[in-house]
């Protein structure tokens, strides 16, 4: 008989007893008898999880009255050991085996060989399935995997029949169902509260048995086919770089994907009675054994992409391909997710989205820099994020200090909230700036604007009193279509936001994408050429190249500002070229509007971002043909360091306030001086208070923020004597050797200056 028909028979004869009327005791009573006869076992035991110990629910053969007696921890005897390892365990002599401990009460002296299998629910072990015989011999290969997958149905009885725990099921004991304290990196400071949700939800088996096999198994085929040409399209897109550890990586996914035996044992499974998704997670779990027993990492490696890609064919053939932004919330809502992409967070119900919390995540990824704009505290690096938190719990994140309590207790809850209170009211404090000019305590303004990207944050402009928007990232229209935004789409945005600004201007950057800011419909280009996407074909590189992207948009904004001031400012410039080139193209597209009686802007200001290193050395070059120049702080950093912004490792490998860095940016306000050139910052650095103490200090006096920190930077500006912080700063960066965060932190503390 084949392992298939095995436990087809038992299948069979199972479905008969979860739909008779016995009540849960009376169908375990049934199983063991339906496996021992079918198995020909003289004994067949079921043990569960109740009160964290393994309890002998059922049997066929052993002493009756051991039944709801005899109990054993996680890992006593054979049992246990089975249950702490999730493992199957196939003894010809079961007392050779270290583990082995006889129970007296259960009459089981005169058996020798010993079978058993975990039943597992939710990838725990909520019980064993065990077979013995008198005569000592090895179960075949064929009873194993009936036994296997037996179990696997046991798991959906035992669920419906509510005979484990719910927490216990879970696996998860009273402390971790109790509250728990996460530490992680602040991204995004904030407070929120809300339910955790995953951005790529569990997939939850409602239905193990298949009423119709041949659909499972058709169902399965589509699911395949799907997954394979998902694989497929993995070398177009920007994270797989030409060459190196990707190739490897998309080699073995491609191996396993077109595997045929992997697809043969899920379609053994689904001849035995599965359904498609129990089917697959049968094998799953197969995988999961077997890479219990690698001691090879690199072969461990690989059964972790098989465990990926099992994953991804479960999601498919489940219908649950995308993510929970697909599904909508339905609740104030912290998201959990190892990583987020920008465009992934602009999928999100603003309204609902409160919080964030990331198993990776840095300090200047993109993602990072929206969820900023959006005004979503975020923390990353969050550890152990997976095994403490449940979809559904109760979160109070805590990003300022990087911390997150899950499932607190009500009194923590009212503490927190108490908390958000007066963060409320110093929010109302910032508010109540929001007519008054920044000017300095000696009498200096300070033009203080916001960063914007969406039609809706141009309220924001009116709600805190900024001077306006000096960074306007058109890319965030490109990342959230699905192909190329046509000009009249542009033309509609870019008009809209002037509009809402009034009279405040707007500096409109050109689109910024590539990186990780990746588009679909430009994915395969970007990926042939990037190895390192950072410092690759993005930006200002890509539109020059894409000859078509530049003029649409250009045309757009000129189109859109008729009548008015327009600001155009190109990212990422590295020589005076490249801005000549580019401002080439505005001034081509203007030509052509005046050709055609179009009305025109009545002035163009245009700039740069200063964010590659190299560009500081030609701005006496550059200077003359500009209005204005900002710095773009995130980019710059990771250049000047050497530190992929993406990359976890280095979240915290640089500082903001390092020397070298205050340093870097000191010369560039220096060298500019006499050029009548507007300078300013429009990086993430301006809107922290110790950092835009430190840009006072050398000489920045415009700040590009976002728009949650204009009423604190207000606030901060009104409280400075410059002369005074000037000197100091002078001073410090005169001693590198000093650690500066320590020096102006103190500094700030005897003026009582806030600054966190």
């Amino acid at each position: 008989m084949t392992a298939a028909a095995a436990a087809r028979q038992i299948l069979t004869r199972l479905t008969e007893v979860m739909a008779s009327r016995l009540h849960a005791q009376g169908k375990l009573d049934q199983v063991v008898e339906i496996i021992g006869e079918c198995l020909s076992s003289e004994v067949c035991s079921i043990y569960l999880l109740r009160e964290g110990m393994l309890e002998l629910f059922a049997t066929r053969g052993l002493n009756q009255s051991a039944v709801h007696v005899t109990r054993m921890a996680i890992g006593e005897g054979l049992t246990g050991a089975i249950a702490q390892k999730v493992e199957t365990l196939n003894l010809a002599e079961a007392k050779a085996h270290p583990d082995f401990q006889y129970r007296p009460e259960t009459g089981e002296e005169k058996f020798h060989s010993f079978a058993g299998v975990p039943i597992v629910y939710r990838e725990r072990a909520v019980g064993v399935l065990c077979v013995q015989h008198v005569e000592p011999r090895r179960y075949e290969e064929v009873e194993i995997e009936a036994l296997q997958t037996t179990a696997m149905v046991l798991s959906e009885l035992i669920s419906n029949a509510e005979l484990v725990d719910e927490e216990e099921a879970r696996g998860l004991t009273q402390e971790q169902t109790g509250p728990q304290t996460l530490a992680g990196l602040t991204l995004v400071k904030g407070l929120a509260a809300g339910y955790a949700v995953y951005h790529q939800p569990r997939v939850e088996i409602t239905q193990v048995m298949a009423d119709d096999i041949e659909a499972e198994r058709q169902r399965v085929y589509r699911a395949f086919d799907r997954m394979r040409e998902q694989i497929d399209t993995l070398a177009s897109q920007a994270e797989f770089g030409v060459g190196g550890e990707h190739e490897e990586v998309l080699e073995t996914y491609k191996m396993f994907a077109y595997d045929e035996g992997w697809s043969r044992r899920i379609n053994e499974a689904i001849d035995s009675g599965l359904t498609a998704e129990a089917a697959i997670e049968r094998v799953q779990q197969h995988t999961r054994m077997r890479m219990r027993e690698i001691d090879d990492p690199l072969l461990a490696d690989r059964m972790h992409d098989l465990e990926d890609l099992a994953n991804r064919l479960l999601r498919i053939v489940a219908g649950q391909v995308g993510t929970a932004a697909s599904q909508g919330l339905r609740r104030d809502t912290i998201l959990i997710a190892r990583n987020l992409g920008p465009a992934e967070l602009l999928e999100y119900d603003k309204r609902r989205l409160k919080g964030v919390i990331l198993e990776e995540g840095s300090l200047t990824a993109h993602v990072v820099i929206v969820a900023r704009a959006m005004n979503v505290p975020v923390i990353g690096r969050a550890k152990g994020v997976r095994t403490t938190v449940r979809e559904g719990d109760e979160i109070l994140l805590d990003a300022t200090a990087g911390s997150a309590i899950v499932r607190p207790l009500p009194q923590v809850a009212d503490a927190f909230q108490a908390r958000f209170a007066k963060s409320r009211e110093k929010q109302a404090v910032y508010a109540a700036l929001r007519d008054v000019e920044p000017f300095t305590r000696c009498g200096t303004r300070i033009q203080v604007m916001m960063n914007a990207g969406l039609r809706d944050d141009m309220s924001a402009l009116a709600m805190t009193g900024a001077d306006g928007v000096g960074l306007f990232r058109t890319e965030f229209q490109f990342l959230v279509s699905a192909t190329l935004p046509q000009r009249e789409r542009q033309t509609r945005l870019y008009r809209d936001v002037l509009d809402a600004a009034g009279d405040k201007p707007v500096i409109f950057r050109t689109v910024d994408i590539g990186g990780d800011k990746s588009v679909p419909y430009l994915a395969s280009e970007i990926a042939a050429q990037d190895e390192n996407p950072a410092m690759g074909w993005r930006a200002l590189r890509l539109a020059l190249e894409r000859e078509g992207l530049m003029k649409i948009q250009a045309r757009s904004l000129l189109e859109a500002a008729a009548g008015r001031s327009l600001y155009v400012m190109f990212p990422m410039v590295s020589e005076p070229w490249e801005f000549d080139a580019a401002k080439a193209v505005f001034d081509e597209q203007l030509a052509h509007l005046r050709g055609q009686k179009k009305l025109l802007p009545e002035r163009i200001h245009f700039g740069a971002m200063l964010e590659v290193p190299a560009l500081a050395e030609v701005l006496d070059l550059l200077l003359p043909k500009l209005s204005f120049l900002s710095i773009g702080t995130n980019d710059l950093t990771q250049f000047l360091f050497a530190a992929d912004r993406a990359n976890p490792k280095l979240a915290e490998r640089y500082d903001w306030l390092s020397p070298s860095i205050l340093r870097f940016l000191r010369r560039v306000i220096q060298n500019s001086i006499g050029s009548g050139v507007d300078i300013g910052v429009c990086g993430e650095m301006g809107g922290r208070r110790l950092e835009a103490l430190a840009l006072l200090g050398i000489g920045y006096r415009r700040l590009s923020i976002t728009p949650a920190a204009v009423g604190p930077i207000k606030e901060l500006v009104r409280k400075v004597d410059l002369a005074e912080l000037t000197a100091a700063m002078t001073a410090w960066l005169a001693e590198p050797g000093r650690n500066l965060r320590a020096e102006l932190s103190a500094w700030a503390d005897a003026r009582e200056i806030e600054y966190d």
